[in-house]
């Protein structure tokens, strides 16, 4: 077998494993970013929602984008996916299967961070399976599996739209329905700030998701015979390093103290951002798109808390803000050399062409994500009898309410254990 084909395939893999791992940066990112009754409860369901999501990928998710005899809406083959070899890819099929199953995983883990702290557990199992099916791969096929956005030449390296978009559109359509959490407004319309529980815990999960963002990006290339994956891990790097930076300064200049949280969306909102450009832009732009990055995810969470979008994770500013921009990015600063799809940027001399495709793509894929995201959960929410749990539930948290144990158990004493003190 060839020596290229097996190195390419070894790297793709390398790529999955991490991209996969990113979810233990979810769970410490999101656990630690809200209270700790609600710790094991945020634990679990990422684990069972990515297990599920894996599910419905290998039924319908990879036909739906890769599958042939499609059309400019959808794939119509390859469902059930067998796992035989295509030997004309040039690496596995079969780790490309894997390699795109976890970029599925990650993006319905950005969308349920919008259900955080009130959700039943049984709207996480319904929305993950249709989310999975019926949004995510529709969006992947438009540009990624050869569809309508992809034959306009739509720039979207490694997914600040399919992946990051998507995942925040269906989180704001939730926070809309779930309606924010008990305690975060008061009567006079103002907000209080529902500290999370652990800054180590969230500050731990930025670091593994930022090390995971190399099989993200740099894994795209899928290939390792020309080297380009370290063009690609570079501009990764720097863009966030510059957004953790910028919303540090920011958030100094502008509160008067260094916030963390703030600095660490900040570095996530780099990172994000360059996910659709990293291919497709020198390393100075890389630097300025994390930068400005990282000022945007400052503002934008104050503009949505001030508007009574309860947003727990901050999913709407880190990956929805922050992957239009990227994606808007490459409008901007994609260069004639390394514009391999579509076209160079405004800066370089292609005027307002790609940009504009890029204004489209992020318009009408945020839009589909949205709406239909809003149109699942608000039939789920008639059919189901609501997608909250009780006030009664909300208040004792969803470690006990949910599963009956808590996440922190030796930090928490039952009525029982109480009497018979």
């Amino acid at each position: 077998m060839d020596t290229m084909f097996l190195m390419n395939s070894l790297w793709v893999m390398l790529g999955a494993i991490l991209v996969i791992f990113m979810l233990g940066g979810f769970i410490l990112l999101e656990a630690g970013s809200t209270r700790m009754k609600n710790a094991g409860h945020i634990a679990g369901k990422t684990i069972f929602t990515f297990g599920l999501a894996s599910l419905v990928f290998w039924a319908v998710g990879y036909g739906f984008i890769f599958g042939d005899n499609g059309n400019f809406f959808v794939g119509l083959s390859d469902f059930f996916y067998s796992g035989y070899q295509v030997e004309d890819m040039g690496l596995a099929t079969s780790v490309f299967f894997v390699f795109q199953l976890a970029f599925a995983g990650i993006s319905i883990t950005i969308a349920l961070g919008g259900f955080a702290e009130r959700a039943k557990l049984s709207v996480y199992l319904v929305f993950t399976v249709l989310f999975s099916a019926l949004i995510y791969p529709v969006i992947a096929h438009w540009i990624w599996g050869g569809g309508w956005l992809a034959e306009h030449g739509k720039q979207d390296f490694a997914g600040s739209t399919v992946v990051h978009l998507t995942g925040a559109m269906a989180a704001f359509a939730a926070t809309i329905l779930l309606k924010p959490r008990i305690g975060k407004y008061n009567k006079d319309g103002s907000a209080n700030n529902i500290q999370g529980h652990n800054q180590v815990f969230t500050a731990l999960g930025v670091l593994i998701l930022w090390i995971g963002w190399f099989g993200f990006n740099a894994g795209s290339t899928v290939a390792v015979d020309d080297g380009f994956f370290g063009f690609v891990a570079l501009n990764t790097n720097l863009a966030a390093g510059a957004g953790a930076v910028s919303a540090l300064i920011i958030s100094w200049i502008v509160l008067g103290k260094s916030d963390i949280p703030t600095m660490l969306n900040g570095a996530l909102a780099g990172l994000v951002a360059i996910t659709a450009s990293c291919a497709f832009v020198d390393t100075w732009a890389a630097v300025v798109i994390g930068l400005i990055a990282g000022i945007l995810v400052f503002y934008s969470a104050r503009f949505f808390e001030k508007r009574k979008i309860d947003d727990p994770i901050f999913a709407l500013s880190v990956h929805g803000v922050a992957g239009v921009w990227g994606t808007l990015s490459t409008g901007f600063f994609a260069t004639p050399e390394l514009a391999t799809v579509g076209l160079p940027g405004l800066f370089y001399g292609g005027g307002f062409t790609q940009l504009g495709v890029q204004f489209m793509g992020v318009a009408v894929s945020g839009a589909y994500a949205f709406v239909v995201s809003f149109i699942i959960l608000a039939i789920s929410k008639k059919l189901m009898n609501g997608l909250r749990v009780t006030e009664e539930e909300e208040i004792m948290g969803l470690d006990i309410s949910e599963h009956g144990s808590y996440g922190y158990p030796e930090l928490f004493v039952t009525k029982d254990q109480n009497v018979g003190s």
